[in-house]
């Protein structure tokens, strides 16, 4: 009988790979220009499968195609930094209140789970996993609320979500390594499940997602009067970087 060797991964897929980890480790900002013949030194391929790997990310949304301008890092704006965060908010408190004061074990298993997977990649992964992992963790405590289109909306926001993330990580890196990372989470489900309203909202209030505004996100461009405001309303009340 023969034995199925597991198979290898192509060059494409490898090139996709490695780009969505340095693209969610916060090594690129939103909207910048990707060059092919960097691209193809840095990560020893040729153009086809680079070519091939970066059609995949396109339709993920991490990168997109410009005619005539090659290939950028999917372009995120203030305001649309605005939007994603009020909406992230809004979306994962609405789902607390509907998951308390009874939280079914299955579900708080899957929260569970999630971090377990952050912590395996704090011992060996990368900032770019740990952005992908992160958020599904967080999609695991909205989906605490048993509600699928929460859920479904919170999926949907996935790619614009981690590039938010990912800038965040990056705002963080002076006081927080993927251990730090992992604590940080791990104190967010302690307080979930004591099921004390109050607390879940100051944890959440405090968890440090929104470190990224205190100047990262000047970098980007597309302000608004309502995205400045908000930004001077989410810079008042910012508890200092720890």
């Amino acid at each position: 009988m023969s034995t199925l060797l597991p198979a290898q991964p192509s060059l494409a897929m490898q090139a996709r790979q490695a780009l969505e980890r340095t693209i969610l480790a916060g090594d690129y900002l939103p909207g910048e220009r990707l060059v092919e013949e960097r691209l193809c030194a840095e990560l020893g391929i040729s153009r086809p499968p680079l070519r091939e790997a970066l059609k995949e990310l396109a339709h993920t949304g991490l990168v997109e195609h410009i005619p005539r301008k090659g290939v950028r890092i999917m372009s995120i704006t203030q305001h649309d930094v605005f939007e994603i965060a009020t909406l992230r908010r809004d979306l994962e408190r609405m789902a607390l209140r509907l998951a308390l004061p009874d939280l079914a074990p299955e579900r708080v298993e899957r929260c569970r789970a999630a971090l377990r997977e952050m912590e395996r990649i704090a011992e060996s992964g990368t900032e770019g996993d740990m952005v992908s992992a992160g958020f599904e963790f967080h999609f695991a405590v909205v989906g605490l609320a048993g509600h699928g289109r929460i859920e479904s909306t919170y999926r949907a926001m996935a790619m614009q979500l981690q590039m938010c993330m990912a800038l965040n990580n990056q705002a963080r890196r002076e006081i927080e390594d993927l251990d730090g990372n992992v604590a940080r989470h791990a104190r967010m489900l302690d307080v979930i499940l004591t099921g004390d309203p109050e607390a879940i909202e100051a944890e959440f209030d405090d968890h440090g997602n929104l470190s990224f505004l205190v100047d990262v996100v000047d970098r980007l461009d597309g302000a608004t009067p309502e995205s400045d405001r908000w930004l001077e309303e989410v810079r008042s009340a910012l508890p200092p970087a720890t």
